[in-house]
């Protein structure tokens, strides 16, 4: 009976933390006007539709490539390149991210949690915290 419970508890930790990461990407793209910039900036309005299409295969991709534990079996340098890219992407993520850091408190106010604003942001950095630390100490010990 336990093993259901635990199955039942992992169903709703990873449903919910999808949903969370889920949601905060989509407000994150919504925000800061994405797909309408990139297609400014390109000069290609008639083919939002194609950005669109290309976030949700990269979505897909690097999902399924996660749940698959898929690798690229090459050189160290391939590698560096990557963490390069990736880390240029973070810090431009988080660059963007200070500038609207204003997403909390809006969307607090308008699902009527304006008081509980501070207790919101508790619950997301223990939560990260919580989650980092399981994965250190879960997955790689």
């Amino acid at each position: 009976m336990s093993l259901v419970w635990g199955n039942i508890a992992a169903i709703l930790i990873g449903l919910s933390g999808g949903l969370a990461v889920g949601g905060g990407m989509v407000s994150f793209l919504i925000v800061l006007d994405i797909v309408p910039r990139l297609a400014q900036m390109t000069r290609t309005f008639d083919r939002v539709h194609v950005f669109e299409a290309a976030m949700v295969a990269g979505v897909l991709f690097w999902t399924f490539a996660d749940f698959f534990d898929w690798g690229i079996r090459g050189a160290p340098i391939l590698a560096s390149i990557f963490g390069l890219l990736a880390g240029c992407f973070i810090g431009m993520l988080a660059g963007a991210l200070t500038e609207v850091l204003n997403v909390l408190p809006i969307m607090a106010k308008r699902l009527g949690l304006g008081g509980y604003i501070v207790w919101l942001l508790m619950a997301m950095v223990l939560g990260k915290v919580a989650g980092s630390l399981f994965e250190w100490i879960v997955f790689r010990i």
